[in-house]
């Protein structure tokens, strides 16, 4: 079994674990492993025959029926074959969907710090390019190489009914290029993981400067990312063309192996047939087996050769489905909030991001959001505000003292019941690519298009659907990138409106917009948190300051809660942050 470590090669996968890809299909696997086991019966009656032939010419006897069976035995082989071919590349197709939705099941169910610790391009090479190398476990010969084997059994049988001597040197031959096909392999199987590795490392750089294009060309660094993406995929060639060497070791051999026992044969088997230690048609029937042992063992070649290439990326597949899901951990009890409780609660919290854990961002941080009230959450960038707001969606767990939601710890609760009752507008108001209508959707699959042009109405983007020919299909770009600043905030605004969560989290939710829409969606705002609780993060007094609560947080500690008029008089850094830091009164 091939070790699990992860290292210079990469991670790396046992053939116990490839076996369960290999079979999403079994009638069609029954029908393929049928038709090799047939194609090998059809092989082996051709040499059979040609013997006979051979031999009834030599003894000046009718040939009758044997030339036209010959015909149709040749035929019907070829026809097998072609099916199985086929057949194969469906399973193989098979292999790769049901790889691929394993994959992205299991990734898009990872916890957060794994995406902050992994390379999105990556990700996405283990999906795409990973994922095809499993076919060729398939479509290569592994399933052929099961009529294969019968086929060289057969062979070898016939070969030693003709002649023990012949077969005896041939074997000899042959497994000397056998020993040295094994000892190439595991080499192969290391080489071809790194090559992967070194594939995801370039997919991994052209999408950082793909989705960053805009910053790289302001930035005038184009030339330099064409030319670190270039030394990327300079590595992914170099590792390919070690592949490559190391797997030009194995034809040869084989050919090699092949001349050689042909060789031998034909003298030893001539020198035999002169002797009359056999006849002429035993001899041409051993040359045709010798060949037809010869096509197994190619086809064994291949087999392992893929399997070796499988494993390398499968340990890369592995690598992502071994990782624990967020879900796992749940305890699968659904969110029932308490009577009377507060509907947000931080007790004594203290966090720390997996990747930094020395680091703490949170410090014994205590406040409550009544049910139904409006907490404003303010403070200069790296207080901890947004690091909040992602552990009350339970993005991380706390490091420290615990968050409460409706009177129940959310580590107690299930991830997709809690969410559920929770709408959440990040920081960068991220839109997805697709339409508008896709958009909207998210988080409220079943709304009526009255509905979604209503929530876009609330938030000031009505315009967006009269203006556009497409109206609500209007496609928005890659992030957004067809719709401003304000318009990508104020729809993801909307998303979260229309999903009608009872807690709302609004993070720097007007940081982008003018006056105008300001005013427009604090009303609207205003009507959608009657009823629920809301957490704001903001940097204008408008935002914040009819907010019930206010709490000001710096370096990761709570230095005051109160009103706005409270806090001018209570608290210095709020006083600072109102004059200097856009916070400004209301006209």
């Amino acid at each position: 079994m091939f070790g699990r470590k992860r290292g210079d090669d990469g991670p790396r996968a046992s053939v116990k674990e490839l076996l369960p890809y290999l079979f999403p299909k079994k009638g069609l696997l029954a029908a393929a492993i049928a038709l090799s086991v047939v194609g090998a019966a059809f092989a082996l009656a051709q040499p059979l025959l040609v013997q006979e032939v051979i031999a009834r010419v030599e003894n000046t006897q009718p040939m009758e029926w044997l030339p036209w069976l010959l015909v149709v035995v040749v035929i019907v082989g070829a026809v097998s074959d072609g099916f199985q071919h086929f057949l194969l590349q469906v399973l193989g197709e098979h292999v790769v969907l049901r790889t691929r939705r394993t994959l992205v099941a299991r990734m898009l169910r990872l916890p957060i710090s794994e995406f902050d610790a992994r390379r999105v391009g990556d990700l996405v090479s283990r999906v795409g390019s990973d994922t095809t190398l499993l076919r060729a476990v398939l479509t290569q010969g592994l399933v052929e190489s099961i009529g294969g084997v019968l086929t060289l059994v057969g062979a070898v049988i016939a070969m030693l009914i003709i002649d023990p001597l012949l077969l005896g040197l041939t074997v000899a031959v042959l497994a000397v290029a056998i020993a040295a096909m094994l000892v190439v392999m595991p080499l192969l199987t290391r080489a071809s993981g790194r090559a992967q590795e070194e594939v995801g490392h370039l997919t991994s750089a052209l999408e950082r400067a793909i989705s960053a294009v805009r910053t790289v060309r302001a930035a005038g660094a184009t030339e330099r990312e064409v030319h670190g993406i270039g030394e990327r995929a300079g590595d992914a060639f170099r590792a390919g063309v070690r592949v490559a060497r190391i797997s030009a070791f194995v034809v040869p051999i084989l050919g090699v192996a092949v001349n050689l026992s042909f060789l031998v044969v034909l003298g030893v088997g001539g020198l035999r047939v002169a002797t009359g230690e056999i006849e002429i048609s035993q001899l041409v029937g051993f040359l045709l087996f010798l060949f037809l042992m010869v096509m197994p063992l190619g086809q064994l070649a291949g087999a392992i050769a893929a399997v070796s290439v499988a494993l390398g990326a499968l340990g890369r597949i592995q690598e992502i489905v071994r990782l624990p899901s967020e879900t796992d951990a749940d305890a699968g009890t659904a969110l029932s909030p308490r009577p009377g409780a507060p509907m947000v609660a931080f007790e004594d919290v203290s966090f720390a991001y997996p990747a930094d854990a020395e680091r703490a961002v949170l410090e014994g941080v205590s406040f409550a959001v009544p049910a139904g009230s409006r907490t404003a959450l303010v403070g200069p960038s790296g207080a901890g505000k947004s690091t909040a707001f992602a552990l009350v969606e339970r993005f991380y767990d706390v490091t420290g003292g615990r968050v409460v939601v409706g009177g129940e710890d959310v580590r107690e609760v299930d991830r997709a019941s809690l969410r559920s009752r929770v709408g959440y507008v990040e920081q960068d108001a991220p839109v997805l690519a697709g339409t508008l209508r896709d958009n909207l959707l998210l988080g409220a699959p079943q709304a009526s298009d009255e509905q979604l042009l209503a929530a876009l109405g609330s938030v000031n983007l009505g315009g967006l659907v009269t203006r556009a020919a497409k109206g609500l299909g209007a496609e928005v770009g890659e992030g957004g990138v067809l719709l401003s600043g304000g318009e990508r905030q104020r729809l993801a605004i909307a998303r979260a409106l229309l999903a009608s969560t009872p807690i709302l989290l609004l993070d720097e939710s007007t940081a982008n917009l003018d006056a105008r829409n300001e005013a427009a969606l604090k009303v609207a705002l205003d009507v959608a948190s009657e009823g629920r609780t809301t957490l704001v993060i903001a940097h204008r007094l408008a935002t914040v300051v009819d907010a019930d609560q206010i709490v000001v947080l710096d370096g990761g500690r709570v230095l005051a809660t109160g009103t706005h008029d409270e806090l001018l008089l209570s608290s210095p850094l709020y006083r600072e942050l109102a004059t200097h830091q856009l916070l400004a009164p209301a006209d």
